[in-house]
């Protein structure tokens, strides 16, 4: 059957209903497409189950500071494994079912649980069904990378698609990737009592370029598990068990997290109709203001683009995506700061312009370390760095690297600094309350600021009227 709509939206994760929501302002004739597993990939199993299990990591690993707070008992504290995982499983359940709720539960024939394909930049097949539309959305998402030789282990190779349904913890596991969820997962199950191994090709953690920051953070996370660094892994079987050699280091696991980044799900959606050149990984060139495919009345958003594969990043994409496929002239939007946040412990965070990407001629750096820091002390939480980057000239800030406890609300409070344009001054206007860990910035803007070349007159903390 032929269906004619104005807008076809693939894929119904996080972009593709970010995108929705702005293509239901403008028409009521849209088509939403997806035949897999529905919630999106956030709830049903990456931002939300993982900070459910880190929580419990956190929670049970609190119990060694118990003592010296005086408080008597803790070691006789146990984790019930399989408890704990469902306790997850419930949490990461609510979650799915707010989405579902608020979205193709209360779709009707406007939904299609199939597959597309595309026969022209306007034409999808799905299922039985042939879809004409105006515009496209693509927005299909992404799946966690496994390299073909592993899928001989089978189920004892673990990613984030299975890794939640686990009904006990392994009493070992090596954890391959030491990204975001690599590092978060890591650290959450050894804080369980697993005993973990983290292995990653690269010389650093969590995408942490900041050489400084960088070994802050694995010294502070090697000492709660093994980091390997710098090599490729190796797995072999092994009496029953898997065997995972990093170059000259071994070691004997129940199971591998296989936490190597994510690939764009393109297959079978025939982009090579679109008549554009795809790169390597099939997929075209885009403009990331407007998310267009070249001059098709196209558009592509979320984790499929391969680039910001982060969950705000995908709602401005989707909005950016459905604003434009409804649109006679498609418009170009500012892009907000760039923000990464890993929820280990302490918090590691990237924000504004990463340090490979700042010409060091041209940037002044404030930085301050966190043991002393009151607030930190009183926590039992004292260990991290923040380094903060800007224009060596006139303040304005331009990107930060820090590893600190309540790291992920100092993020935003330079992100959003950055983005308004504000300078080390600005900042140091503002009132710091004390004791908080706000301090700890406070402190690294100090630093910064007597390396910038145009200082205020007065004191640097007021604002003349």
């Amino acid at each position: 059957m032929d269906k004619h709509v104005d807008v076809a939206i693939i894929g119904a994760g996080s972009a593709g209903l970010y995108a929705l929501s702005q293509v239901r302002q403008a028409t009521d004739r849209y088509v939403l497409i997806d035949g897999g597993e529905l919630g999106t990939t956030c709830a049903r199993v990456g931002c939300m189950p993982s900070k459910a299990a880190i929580q419990v990591g956190e929670d049970f690993h609190r119990r060694g500071l118990f003592e010296r707070m005086g408080i008597e008992g803790g070691e006789a504290l146990s984790l019930n494994g399989p408890e704990a995982l469902e306790h997850v499983r419930d949490l990461r359940d609510v979650f799915v079912d707010k989405v579902l709720s608020n979205s193709t539960d209360n779709m009707d024939e406007e939904f299609l649980a199939e597959q597309a394909r595309f026969l022209s930049p306007t034409e999808l097949q799905v299922g039985e069904d042939r879809i004409q539309a105006k515009a496209v959305v693509i927005a299909t998402g992404s799946r966690p990378v496994v390299p073909k030789a592993w899928e001989a282990f089978g189920d004892r190779i673990l990613t984030t698609d299975d890794l939640f349904e686990l009904e006990e913890l392994p009493a070992s596991m090596a954890v391959i990737g030491l990204g975001t969820i690599g590092l978060e997962m890591g650290q959450a199950l050894a804080r369980m009592g697993v005993e973990v191994t983290g292995i990653d090709q690269l010389d650093h953690i969590a995408g942490l370029q900041d050489p400084e920051v960088r070994q802050v953070a694995v010294d502070i996370l090697g000492k709660e598990f093994p980091l390997w660094l710098g090599q490729t892994a190796d797995i072999r079987e092994e009496d029953g068990r898997l065997r995972v050699t990093a170059g000259e280091q071994s070691v004997l696991v129940d199971r591998v997290l296989a936490a190597m980044g994510r690939r764009p799900n393109v297959e079978g959606l025939g982009l090579e109709t679109l008549g554009v050149p795809l790169d390597e990984r099939g997929l075209p060139a885009f403009d990331t203001h407007s998310m267009q495919v070249g001059e098709l009345p196209v558009f592509i958003a979320g984790d499929v683009t391969g680039e910001r594969a982060i969950l705000h990043e995908a709602g401005t994409e989707g909005r950016i995506a459905g604003y434009n496929a409804v649109q006679e002239r498609p418009l170009a939007f500012k892009r907000q700061t760039p923000l990464a946040i890993n929820f280990c412990d302490p918090n590691i965070a990237v924000v504004g312009s990463a340090w490979n990407d700042l010409d060091p001629e041209r940037i002044a750096i404030g930085e301050v370390k966190l043991g002393p820091l009151g607030r930190a002390l009183i926590m039992g939480k004292n260990k991290g760095m923040i380094r903060v980057y800007a224009d060596k000239d006139d303040g304005r800030l331009l990107g930060a690297s820090l590893v600190a406890p309540k790291g992920e609300n100092l993020a935003h409070l330079l992100a959003w600094s950055i983005q308004r344009g504000l300078t080390v001054f600005d900042l140091l206007r503002m009132p710091f309350y004390h004791p908080s860990i706000e301090e700890g910035l406070q402190a690294a803007l100090y630093d910064l600021r007597g390396k910038i070349a145009r200082q205020p007159e007065g004191p640097v903390e007021l604002e003349r009227l």
